[in-house]
């Protein structure tokens, strides 16, 4: 065993310990639980424009990414856009690492209900801007829906995160449909799903919360969907994640 395959042991030796240790994994609820009265995943940026998502779970979308090699990612949900910007940024990364193709850009695109004016205008005016292609309508539409289909149709690897709706029955329908999109070997990522871990009425103004949230659909879907699994070791390597049983593995 070569020093990399030895590292690569101890990393996932790591992994295992953690998934036993429940203890930590409760701090790391409680931690979540306290710093969601800041809404702590509203610091951060990616490339200039906000991005609110946990940084743990921004560098676990890089390292699926990296290893699925999409050739188109969709999201649901596009707020002030900085989760398109990131996903626009790791695509131009593996077209420029990869040098066997040629005049193929990797695309990424994002669907919202209402997409406001100055998130739309930071959003186009970005360098990234190029790759990045926006559908305003609601992502369970079926005219929103077919035209996806139709652009994902001339992708080989499809990726796709959702991160809007985050009722149940939304989200269920989301995975309904984009699930089939999703190609074998690829994964998508329900955001929020931690939603289901947080206390009763943590969510006063939001049609959500514990018992009809993004995880309770996502449990709901794999019980007909047995294409998906849940891919908990990175959950488990991530400890602090706003995805917890959100991230699914397309295996077929």
């Amino acid at each position: 065993m070569d020093k990399h395959e030895q590292f690569n042991l101890e990393v996932q030796n790591s992994i295992k310990q953690i998934a036993l240790d429940t203890d930590l994994q409760a701090l790391s609820r409680i931690w979540i639980r306290e710093a969601a009265h800041y809404k702590w995943e509203y610091n951060f940026t990616w490339l200039g424009r906000p991005i609110i998502q946990f940084p743990g779970d921004v560098f676990a979308m890089q390292e699926l990414i990296w290893k699925v090699k999409p050739d188109l990612i969709i999201e649901t949900g596009i707020a002030h856009g900085g989760s398109l910007i990131f996903s626009a940024s790791m695509l131009a990364l593996l077209d420029y690492c990869d040098t066997n193709r040629q005049n193929i850009e990797r695309k990424v695109l994002g669907i919202d209900i209402e997409i406001r004016s100055h998130n739309r205008v930071a959003i186009q005016s970005h360098p990234l801007a190029n790759r990045i292609e926006i559908l305003e309508g609601s992502s369970v539409n079926p005219d929103i829906i077919k035209q996806v289909s139709e652009r994902a149709s001339f992708a080989k690897r499809v990726m796709v995160f959702l991160d809007s709706n985050h009722s149940h029955n939304h989200v269920l329908l989301e995975l309904e449909a984009y699930g089939k999109i999703v190609t074998p070997s690829s994964y998508c990522i329900v955001l929020d799903t931690g939603i289901e871990d947080m206390p009763p009425g943590s969510f006063p103004d939001r049609p959500w919360g514990k018992g009809d949230n993004p995880k309770t659909a996502v449990w709901e879907f794999l019980k007909n969907h047995p294409e998906f699994e849940i891919d908990k070791s990175i959950q488990h390597k991530l400890l602090i994640t706003a995805a917890p049983d959100g991230y699914l593995r397309k295996k077929y």
